[in-house]
């Protein structure tokens, strides 16, 4: 390898580790963030080890709570993942039963006796800030008490604490659902959606605290453009487009 090779990809590996590293926090993690600062100098002066170690964890805490800028698609009519993290599945199921469904009787979502329903799992080290994966008005925010089973697992829709919201789209007779579900570690959903307020794709709306899944319904016939198994970034991967005609779409390990 020539030398300009090996500067050119000493550049870019620091580049990445900067662009990794250096990214803005989320507002929620200062206060964990400040603890475990606290905690680490109280540590260091005990043993250098646990201040070490206790250094490495609230590097990890800061990494955790990272907000990074996203480009998201502005196609109208596009559906986009609203969270990083592996689709565990894609299922059809009713909707949601915390939900008002005479809410609009003119609305297909509220109509359908199953919707394609996409779940999104979101380890320790994915970004956790959540985004509006479409545009429009918000016009329902139901918080439901669960309990905290695995959030791989499929009972986890049903029976774990949520935050659930409700969307009318921009442009649509259609509404989109999507669901905020805590997990055994994640023991905290903080949702700023409201009622009334109106939402560009992409924008942020709430943060789950330490690992957690986020459900989509997307509306009648409309066919997910994702497999399951693949990897998600909030604010950019398109689940579905809701002005094509592609059956679902399927995928192999490769």
């Amino acid at each position: 390898m020539e030398k300009n090779d090996i500067l050119t990809t000493l550049k870019g590996l620091g580049s990445g580790i900067v662009k990794t590293l250096f990214v803005p926090v989320h507002n929620a993690g200062w206060p964990f963030i400040t603890i475990f600062a606290i905690t680490s100098i109280l540590l260091s002066l005990i043993s250098e080890h646990l201040g070490f170690i206790g250094l490495i964890l609230t590097l990890w805490c800061i990494y955790f709570f990272r907000d990074p800028v996203r480009v998201t698609p502005t196609k109208e009519g596009l559906l986009i993942s609203p969270a990083d993290g592996v689709i565990s599945a894609i299922s059809k199921v009713a909707l949601p039963a915390e939900i008002d469904p005479d809410l609009d009787k003119n609305d297909p979502l509220f109509k359908a006796k199953t919707l394609t329903r996409i779940s999104i799992f979101l380890n320790v080290f994915n970004v956790h800030v959540n985004r509006v994966p479409a545009a429009g008005e918000i016009t329902q925010v139901i918080y439901h008490p669960g309990k905290f089973f695995n959030a791989t697992l499929d009972k986890a829709s049903e029976e774990n604490e949520r935050c659930t919201v409700v969307m009318k789209m921009e442009n649509k007779k259609d509404s989109i659902v999507f669901v905020q579900i805590a997990g055994m570690i994640a023991r905290r959903i903080l949702c700023d959606a409201k009622v009334k307020v109106k939402y560009k794709t992409g924008e942020r709306y709430g943060i789950i605290r330490f690992g957690s899944r986020m459900d989509v319904y997307l509306p009648p016939r409309v066919m997910p453009l994702v497999s399951v198994g693949q990897t998600m970034i909030g604010g950019e991967t398109v689940l579905a487009d809701m002005g094509s005609s592609e059956k679902t779409r399927e995928g192999e390990v490769r």
